[in-house]
């Protein structure tokens, strides 16, 4: 039986993850728990499932307490539903500005696309998709076919001269096959070239970044040569964002990208001047 944390180990671990997510966030749970397994911590907690739920209680607790804001910890798999109502046609526009997007993207750009293996991890990188206006899509696991059918024919729309997933998912025996059926499953339905990179995570980041590994489920005869296995959400959540952008901006002119980005802000001005003029 494991024993009860003392109050002085309850006190360290409640300053590690504030210092954590002070520094980078949003983060899901399950970041913020790989980030207390560091073993350079002076509490690391164990990559276990009573680890995870021990990070999870004192995450509610100092959010509870009004210590973490609530907007550091971000959860992609529950959402509301909600109807947006309007008080006359000068709200609606000064309302619908904030939404408002130029299209960075020409029509001789690439179709860049991020996919993940899990919602948490989209959780992390969507501000990111949005700011640079490429579609995010969090497959839960291997992607069912409807998913990989409707995200084809939405590819095929675009009519771009080619389509680009970037794709994010754990290192375990099932992670490394995900992102290949989903290429599959995509191929079987477009007409527009695809090509598939998986940014993470690789080999070469786990020794790279230091990722912590656990060892592979022993019923699980699928790629026998992985004997440990390392979550996406072992990195770093703003490691992660980084990366996102990195590849993302690979494929479009900086200078193009200023220059959009620029306009749209103008434009958006404009929508709530008009959306004030009609109040």
């Amino acid at each position: 039986m494991r024993k009860r944390a003392t109050k002085a180990e309850i006190e360290m671990l409640d300053r590690q993850i504030l210092d954590v997510l002070a520094r980078d966030n949003p983060q899901s749970v399950r970041h913020v728990f790989y980030r207390m397994t560091d073993p350079r911590l002076p509490l690391p907690v164990d990559k276990t499932e009573s680890g995870y739920q021990r990070v999870q209680r004192r995450c509610l607790e100092l959010r509870r307490a009004g210590v973490l804001p609530y907007g550091h910890i971000v959860d992609a798999t529950r959402r509301g539903y909600h109807v947006a109502t309007f008080d006359g046609a000068g709200d609606f526009i000064e309302r619908m500005a904030a939404l408002y997007r130029a299209n960075l993207w020409t029509v001789d750009d690439p179709l860049i696309e991020i996919w993940t293996e899990s919602r948490s991890i989209a959780a992390v990188v969507q501000g990111e998709c949005e700011r640079l206006a490429v579609s995010l899509y969090p497959a839960g696991g291997f992607a069912s076919a409807t998913l990989c059918f409707e995200a084809a024919q939405e590819i095929d729309r675009q009519d771009r001269p080619e389509a680009v997933v970037l794709y994010i998912g754990d290192y375990d025996p099932a992670g490394v096959l995900i992102d290949r059926a989903i290429e599959a499953e995509l191929r079987a339905h477009l007409r527009t070239p695809l090509t598939v990179h998986r940014i993470a995570i690789n080999p070469e980041q786990i020794e790279s970044y230091d990722l912590p590994a656990k060892p592979r489920k022993a019923t699980d005869r699928r790629r026998p040569d992985l004997t440990q296995t390392v979550e996406a959400e072992a990195m770093p959540a703003e490691d992660m964002r980084t990366l996102v952008r990195v590849w993302v901006e690979n494929f479009i002119d900086r200078d193009a990208l200023d220059v959009a980005q620029a306009a749209e802000q103008s434009e958006r001005e404009g929508l709530l001047a008009l959306g004030r003029s009609l109040n």
